[in-house]
């Protein structure tokens, strides 16, 4: 029998010689010895709890090699990981714990005093502490244990994560990944992105969330290849490390400020292959000055909590372009289309609801079986919930009926005297405009039209924005029904960690405005 246990799908890719240095921080080298060895005692550890099967373990720690040792532990031994935000507070922790009921929780040192409360009030029975200078009563007890575990035995269908939404629009969701899903994932991931064994993958993000704990981590990984483990963006360790990697991952916010450093040229990034943007949309600015600087093209892909990656602009040039302002084609296994509210196929360059599906795709929300139902259609879709088209335009020139662009989430589709306005597409001439770093457009309430369509922008520093102007130069260029009724201007956009724009912060902010 096969053991389809996600631990099992990345250490195949471990190479034959465990001395080689697997995760390197500015202080300490591990090797794969190490991660191998540090895993099990972490496993054993777990094991002997004699916890049910499926038990949750939810870890809120900051990053740290041990935080990933952690994961793979969870895996090794057949529990489920729970990952949570580090910026949670007691009142969402608590919400977490109450909902998914782990039978362990791991948190900072600096937090255990409230979160052991939590714990204990959603009957947890077992709560460590693990910081990132190597301390806490994980360790101190992992210690203890053999070095050797045998990976228990997992069927690809069977749980190995859960991962909870971020909650924006009403009560957060456990979306439930197996090891299936993100083996697939990775397996794809790892010939479509032509990782290799002497690849270094400089990693400054955070391990709470798909991007950092599946993609970045699962690539280097399964490609037995080395990682520089930064706790996070820091652009001054970045320009000391990059001349030493390969492959880089980040949300745009890395992009900016690596662009707004001098230094920051051809010759930091002499040994990159290949630097990877996604968790929010690249500004077609970036993706143009980054080129221009580096002499490389940033590829940008899309996925979600509920699905990894789904769609990548192409890695090799026989395969594509890859096209600034697009997320690029399906993944190999991979389906994804574009339909309208009955849930019809739309022509290339029509806009509608993105669907998807694959090996990739969760199975469901955690205890949610009515949300699960309503989130897929009859034939096995999942509505992802975003907003996008296949060709059209994108930059000036003409996109490829098999590239996908993202549009929006359907929950920004604003509404506006009937007609559909999507904000993405005010947002990218909004910022072209002289004087514009970024905007954000949201629909607020409005008495007549039932949502007035209101633009939030920042400038480029130094600048002055005329308001008046810009909405003359709109009209010039837009239907009138997109025209926005306000223009905002502000220092900065609120975002989460991942770097996502705050909408529901922007509607609340402006909604009487």
């Amino acid at each position: 029998m096969s053991n389809a246990n996600l631990y099992t799908v990345l250490s195949s890719g471990f190479p034959e010689d465990r001395k080689q240095i697997a995760l390197e921080t500015p202080d300490l080298l591990y090797t794969w010895e190490d991660v191998e060895q540090a895993s099990a005692c972490l496993a054993n550890l777990l094991a002997s709890l004699n916890l049910p099967e499926g038990s949750r373990v939810a870890v809120q720690v900051e990053k740290s090699p041990e935080a990933l040792l952690l994961y793979l532990a969870t895996l090794r031994a057949g529990l489920v990981y729970l990952p949570l935000n580090t910026a949670y507070r007691e009142a969402e922790i608590a919400y977490f714990l109450k909902d998914a009921e782990p039978a362990v929780v791991v948190c900072s040192s600096k937090n255990l005093e409230w979160v052991s409360k939590v714990a204990e009030e959603a009957g947890t029975r077992h709560v460590f502490t693990l910081d990132e200078d190597r301390t806490g009563t994980l360790l101190s007890a992992a210690a203890q244990q053999p070095r050797e575990f045998e990976t228990v035995l997992r069927e690809a269908d069977d749980l190995a994560a859960i991962l909870y939404t971020s909650g924006t629009t009403g009560r957060s969701k456990g979306a439930m990944l197996s090891h299936g899903n993100l083996a697939s994932n990775a397996q794809v991931l790892h010939t479509y992105w032509g990782w290799r064994p002497d690849d270094v993958l400089l990693h400054m993000l955070p391990i709470f969330h798909v991007h950092g704990l599946f993609v970045a981590s699962h690539g280097a990984l399964l490609a037995g290849a080395r990682m520089i483990w930064l706790p996070k963006l820091d652009v001054e360790q970045a320009l000391r490390y990059l001349p030493r990697c390969t492959v880089m991952m980040g949300v745009p916010t890395y992009y900016v400020r690596l662009l707004a450093e001098e230094r920051f040229n051809r010759d930091v990034c002499a040994r990159m292959r290949l630097f990877i943007s996604g968790s929010a949309p690249l500004l077609m600015e970036t993706f143009n000055e980054f080129k221009a600087r580096t002499g490389h093209t940033i590829l940008e892909r899309y996925g979600m909590s509920e699905t990894v990656m789904l769609t990548s602009n192409p890695y090799y040039p026989a395969a594509g372009e890859r096209l600034g302002g697009t997320v690029g084609k399906a993944l190999p296994g991979v389906h994804v289309r574009v339909v309208d509210d009955r849930d019809e196929v739309l022509p290339v360059g029509e806009i509608g609801n993105v669907q998807v599906r694959g090996p990739n795709v969760f199975s469901g929300y955690w205890r949610m079986p009515e949300k699960t139902k309503e989130e897929f259609t009859t034939d096995g879709w999942f509505r992802t919930g975003d907003v996008g088209r296949f060709g059209g335009e994108s930059g000036g020139a003409q996109v490829p009926a098999d590239y996908l662009s993202i549009v929006g989430r359907s929950k920004d589709l604003i509404i506006s005297g009937g007609y559909n306005v999507y904000p993405k597409e005010i947002e990218l001439i909004i910022d072209e405009m002289p004087g514009v770093l970024e905007s954000a457009v949201i629909g607020v309430a409005h008495p007549d039209f039932g949502e007035a369509v209101v633009a939030v922008v920042v400038p480029r520093e130094g600048a002055t924005i005329d308001t008046d102007a810009m909405q003359a130069e709109l009209k010039t260029r837009i239907a009138n029904f997109k025209v926005p009724k306000q223009l905002h201007v502000v220092d900065q956009l609120p975002r989460n960690t991942m770097g996502k724009v705050q909408k529901n912060v922007l509607r609340e902010t402006y909604k009487t405005a």
